[in-house]
């Protein structure tokens, strides 16, 4: 391919005074006079296209200068770029990569990215011929030379942000620090602290035991565990689980059921007397019956790979005629798979909320399925979960602290790495969109949060999403802090509070921002549309106390010999299952008490069911079934021109097209009223 020899082209000395570039970044190529298509028709926005070796950005001539150092909707990072197609009235459609040749001047470059986003760029201004022809070749070069490094053991080199946001408005700072400060990033023992007190979590302590990341990799550094059981025994637990990730509470009802997660026993185990007394006091300890959830009944990643993948592709302009659009999205299986997993678990919370027992989800590496599923419960039952902050917190105790390799599953890594691709969280934000559509009062975010969360997770600019467990996140820093201190009887302890900058959300490890400071790339009128001010405001209430969120119904106590049993929760029946160390043992009886959630699949909505008429006070119980369960629109259609068109109004003309176009979809939908796209199709229109 055209261009330097060697490598990328040479690199310009700076960035345009207008573009607010990251530290290292290098500009390679620019196109100034391009044009920025929206839609099907001539509707474009004039601007300068710039290539540099982190991004593809676009600066709109209109468009005043931002002080934020990454503009969203202009720019695309380099590894979220999945396809890039140079187009001319002369020659074919031409994809470019960097061993191919450009053979002719592009007049379009179409940029297909990752997120579900179409950019599509038109050089049609006399004298941009050898700018079109540089910048072609310069992203598809900067592309192929870009490599996601934060699994490849080198650090996060070339992948860096600014620390702190720029500055505003005082009013607007005292808004964003409270959000960043009610968020907790699970990185020090007072946060895991904090939240097992809000939880009101009684027989359960913050263990240290995985403080060095010797016990388990992959796991946090602080465990909620029984307090009955001493980390001397807590110890014997670990081999006998894949990954040696043992199980450990995730939430507590205030009922007293308890949520559970961990890996599959380990098949080559064999405990010995004392080993099967600490694993039993770890997931019986007196607290009634043990219920084993497993996650079989969902998808696998190859199944929600290979969804994700025909979903992305049917989204595509001219992927499918019209009339056949609607079996070809039934047949990606995408929202059979969002169905799937929202019936789980339903099945697992309506199980918390009338019983007191615990539950514990096993999948073989506990970092997948069960990040999604211990996810979507806590949703369901805890209204604090449901607020900005709480699910924030919600994500990075169950996603990014319990070790899910985001730059695997989302296919983001450095070719000579094995690709296991499974976009297990974008499957979660999907589930989550879903009950934000049905309950929009109960969430104090709205869809634009979530599209925002969608697209972040592709930039690879923050610490969220750019490692896969805490230990790889701190490999670039020495383990200790040197402002912990050390006690025999505490172990290493953290910094006291005040010794980070208030409101700033970050891995002190690594040096990156999380992506929860949401300075950093959306505008003030953005991060305005995250909040639902008719949402949940609050609900976690003071800390020390539990969410009132079953109040006046207590959680039925399991009765009987069931206090020492273990049951399977399989299709809503719960069915005796002896631990594998019992295998020997015959399993229980099923007596006349034990109840069968048999009917919780139809209340959670399986095919011919509805939702039932009353459900327990702050506990969710959405309704799965197909009518119900739609097609994010504003996520997976927005490449389409017709989703694209009027977007920017860049001229009168453009803006009558706009309003024309709204008036007829108002007309459309007025006549058969609110309540008729209940029973429509998937495509039909959310409120």
């Amino acid at each position: 391919m055209s261009g330097a020899p060697g490598g990328l082209p040479p690199a310009s000395p700076g960035l345009p005074p207008a573009f607010p570039g990251l530290p290292g970044e290098l500009l390679l190529a620019e196109a100034a006079g391009a044009r920025q298509r929206c839609g099907e028709g001539d509707g474009s926005v004039p601007g300068t296209l710039l290539c540099t070796n982190r991004r593809v950005a676009f600066l709109p001539a209109q468009a005043p200068g931002s002080r934020a150092f990454l503009r969203s909707e202009y720019d695309v990072a380099l590894p979220c770029i999945r396809k890039l197609v140079a187009a001319s009235s002369v020659a074919k459609p031409q994809v470019l990569t960097a061993a191919s040749t450009l053979k002719f001047i592009p007049e379009e470059l179409a940029v297909f990215c990752r997120d579900f986003r179409l950019l599509r760029f038109h050089f049609h201004e006399n004298g941009l011929a050898p700018q079109a022809f540089r910048v072609a070749n310069a992203i598809a070069q900067a592309r192929e030379a870009a490599a996601w490094l934060g699994d490849a053991g080198e650090g996060h080199d070339g992948w860096s942000c600014p620390a702190e946001a720029p500055a505003e408005d005082e009013e607007e700072e005292e808004e964003e620090e409270e959000g960043s400060a009610a968020t907790l990033l699970f990185e020090s023992l007072r946060d895991w602290e904090k939240e097992l007190k809000r939880l009101g979590a009684a027989g359960w302590r913050v263990s240290a035991v995985n403080e060095r990341f010797d016990m388990a990799p992959s796991l946090p550094q602080y465990l909620w565990v029984p307090s009955g059981l001493l980390d001397h025994d807590l110890k014997r637990t670990f081999a006998h689980f894949e990954e040696r990730r043992v199980p450990r509470l995730c939430w507590h009802h205030p009922g007293g059921g308890d949520l559970l997660r961990a890996a599959r026993f380990h098949a080559a185990s064999e405990p010995g007397s004392e080993d099967v007394r600490c694993l039993e006091a770890l997931l019986l300890g007196g607290r009634g019956p043990c219920v084993l959830a497993d996650t079989a009944e969902l998808p696998t990643l190859a199944d929600i790979q290979l969804a994700h993948l025909k979903l992305r592709a049917l989204c595509l302009p001219g992927a499918a005629a019209e009339e056949k659009w609607l079996s070809a999205l039934e047949g990606t299986r995408w929202l059979d798979h969002v169905r799937a997993c929202l019936r789980k678990a339903v099945e697992v919370a309506s199980l918390l909320a009338g019983r007191r027992c615990s539950v514990l989800l096993q999948e073989p590496s506990d970092r997948d399925l069960n990040c999604l599923l211990a996810s979507l419960v806590q949703l369901l039952g805890d209204p604090h979960a449901r607020t900005l902050p709480g699910f924030q917190s919600l994500v990075q105790r169950e996603w990014v602290a319990a070790g899910h390799p985001f730059p695997r599953r989302l296919g983001l890594l450095r070719r000579d790495s094995p690709r296991e691709e499974a976009p297990v969280f974008l499957l979660f934000l999907d589930c989550t969109w879903q009950l934000v559509r049905q309950f929009p009062a109960a969430f104090g975010f709205t869809e634009a949060y979530l599209l925002a969360l969608h697209d972040s997770s592709f930039a690879p600019y923050f610490s969220t999403f750019l490692f896969s467990c805490q230990r790889q996140r701190g490999r670039g820093s020495p383990h200790r802090p040197h402002s912990q201190t050390y006690t025999p009887v505490n172990g290493w302890r953290d910094p006291a509070p005040g010794m980070l900058p208030a409101g700033r959300t970050g891995s002190a490890a690594c040096g990156l921002p999380a992506v929860w400071d949401w300075r950093l790339r959306y505008s003030r009128q953005q991060r305005a549309r995250f909040r639902n001010p008719a949402g949940a405001a609050g609900g976690g209430g003071p800390p020390g106390t539990a969410d009132p969120q079953t109040p006046g119904r207590p959680a039925d106590a399991w009765p009987g010999p069931g206090a020492g049993n273990v049951f399977v929760l399989t299709k809503g029946t719960l069915s005796p299952q002896p631990f594998p160390w019992r295998s020997g043992r015959p399993p229980p009886r099923l007596s006349r008490w034990a109840p069968s959630l048999e009917s919780l699949g139809d209340r959670g909505g399986s095919p011919g069911g509805s939702r039932p008429p009353a459900a327990p006070p702050g506990l969710l119980l959405p309704c799965a079934a197909a009518p119900s369960v739609r097609l994010w629109r504003r996520c997976y259609l927005r490449g389409l021109p017709e989703a694209q068109r009027g977007r920017f109004a860049p001229s009168p003309a453009g803006l009558a097209e706009e309003l024309t176009l709204l008036q007829d979809r108002l007309s459309a939908w007025q006549p058969a009223g609110p309540r008729s796209e209940a029973a429509g199709s998937p495509l039909a229109p959310s409120r």
